[in-house]
């Protein structure tokens, strides 16, 4: 059970690093390529569309981490198998038709708890990019009332 746990630690680690290192290189991106400053409607719905696909492929990396250790250590059967388990218990739908094998059913719970997590943070860096668009919008300057009054 100690083991199991330790290793449990070890994944929740890799896929928040990888999770920091994504966010880190995509806020580098935004920055050298000005997209902070961008302007107009077509341009920030372009870029809010790649955002979500950059954030689904992230998500989508830490997902096959812990899939790939369900395979490696023969939780699953097969590869996709591993990486069904994976993504639906990383995304916490959890539909409970393929099940880990015992010594790993403790796994999944963690690996839920840190996909939330994990998605938690993107949606975040969601909203404060959204958010830095409508305080630079026409109207971010006219002062008083929120946003919706304006």
């Amino acid at each position: 059970m100690l083991s199991t746990f330790l290793i449990a630690c070890v994944l929740v680690a890799v896929t928040v690093a990888m999770h920091a290192i994504g966010i880190a290189v995509l806020l580098r991106i935004l920055r050298r390529v000005h997209a902070l400053t961008t302007t107009g409607i077509w341009p920030i719905t372009r870029l809010l569309i790649g955002l979500t696909w950059y954030l689904i492929l992230l998500h989508l990396a830490e997902i096959s981490v812990w899939g790939l250790f369900y395979l490696w250590w023969g939780g699953l059967p097969d590869a996709e198998a591993a990486l069904y388990f994976a993504g639906v218990t990383y995304t916490t739908i959890g539909y409970g038709d393929l099940v880990l094998e015992k010594p790993w059913r403790v796994l999944a719970p963690i690996e839920g708890l840190t996909g939330i997590l994990m998605c938690g943070v993107s949606t975040g860096f969601f909203f404060a990019l959204v958010n830095h668009y409508i305080q630079r919008g026409p109207h971010a300057n006219t002062g008083g009332g929120s946003v919706a009054e304006r």
